[in-house]
């Protein structure tokens, strides 16, 4: 039975009512456990964890050093196309959007490259697409990866989902890890945020988790859009996904990431729900509590002030001079950006404020870095 079998049988106003019911008895129960269940995790995002906040500060951070050290990767993203034949109404490369869309060629894929370079030594580079599998489909995902592959130690995709035999195939090409954003996980509400496109079919997105598993990749990444739906509900349903991956695919390495919607290109929707900072740290700490071993990161949607202080509390990985349009290091600059992002830093400047607080730098991927 693969997730999205298992998700029918699972109800959400259940389960947002029984975060809403978590005691505090039950917090502190969380708090000094080893091992920890899902019941656990609501406990900690729930609204009575409030008052535990900086004790669950002190926990993640202990953690975080003992699994991690003292360290904190450093990632590029790569876009590669805003082309993109979905309509999720909370993004800029909409395909009713009227922007200028932008397929990078070879030559172009590699002046990004070398800008890349140029900024920073990046090793771990996460190569992002628009959904547009006619002309940006996995043929051009395998063509890029092979030609990047000689200046990077390690690859990550954030893409259409695939075929189970196309990871397999990408990942015969150097591909390391794939990022997928399930961006909600109710389904009754989910064809309201998607409502034409490939990414419309929610049982397509959510079982794309299981093909990566049974492809045998690497690293798989998780996330929810934190602005779409009740956020605490979201994040248990994707902690329970969590949980029967690392079950049914235990050799496989894991990663986190709860982005905050951001402005965009034809903004129209506005989010329903908005998160603090203080609740963005809340989860940070619970899932890091709940899972000491998982890969938490946090992009440059948030701003300087917020990852500064989540440097040493919990997260393992940053990124830093990040563009989030195609040809924004170096051919286009001024194209259409997928969201605006919140850190302008430079990646001297985010390591400058990493080491400041007694922190290294690890340019590489964590997994590949610490086998």
């Amino acid at each position: 039975m693969n997730f999205k079998n298992k998700i029918d049988l699972l109800d959400w106003d259940e389960t947002t009512q029984s975060i809403s019911n978590k005691t505090e008895h039950q917090v502190i129960q969380a708090l000094t456990k080893e091992f920890l269940d899902v019941n656990d995790f609501m406990a900690l995002i729930s609204p009575a964890a409030t008052p535990y906040i900086e004790q669950m500060a002190q926990r993640s951070r202990a953690l975080t050093q003992q699994r991690f050290g003292k360290t904190i990767q450093f990632y590029v993203p790569l876009y590669l196309t805003n082309s993109c034949s979905n309509h999720c109404i909370y993004c800029g490369f909409n395909h009713q959007n009227n922007i200028h869309r932008i397929i990078l060629t070879d030559e172009q894929i590699l002046q990004e490259v070398q800008a890349i370079k140029r900024m920073g030594d990046f090793q771990h580079i996460l190569l992002v697409t628009g959904e547009n599998p006619r002309d940006a489909g996995v043929d051009y995902i395998e063509n890029a990866i092979r030609l990047i592959k000689p200046y990077f130690s390690s690859i990550s995709i954030e893409v259409q989902p695939l075929k189970e035999e196309e990871y397999k195939r990408l990942a015969q090409a150097g591909l390391n890890a794939v990022y997928c954003y399930q961006e909600t996980y109710n389904k009754k509400r989910y064809p309201i945020y998607h409502p034409k496109g490939m990414k419309s079919k929610f049982d397509w997105r959510v079982d794309t988790f299981d093909r990566m598993g049974r492809a045998g990749l690497h690293k798989l990444g998780l996330g929810i859009l934190i602005g779409l739906e009740d956020w605490r509900t979201d994040v248990t349903f994707m902690a329970r996904h969590l949980r029967y991956l690392q079950k049914n695919y235990w050799k496989t390495k894991y990663s986190v990431s709860f982005p905050r919607i951001r402005p965009h290109c034809g903004a129209v929707f506005q989010p329903n729900v908005v998160m603090s900072d203080k609740e963005l740290a809340q989860l940070i700490f619970a899932f890091r509590i709940f899972d000491p071993d998982l890969e938490i990161t946090l992009s440059t949607r948030e701003d300087q002030n917020f990852r500064d202080h989540m440097t040493t509390l919990g997260i393992t990985s940053l990124s830093a001079g990040s563009k989030t349009d195609p040809g924004g290091y170096e051919v286009y600059k001024h194209e259409l950006e997928q969201f605006v992002i919140n850190d302008s830093r430079t990646p001297d400047e985010v390591v400058e404020a990493v080491e400041s607080q007694g922190y290294e730098v690890v340019w590489k991927d964590w997994d590949l870095t610490l086998q």
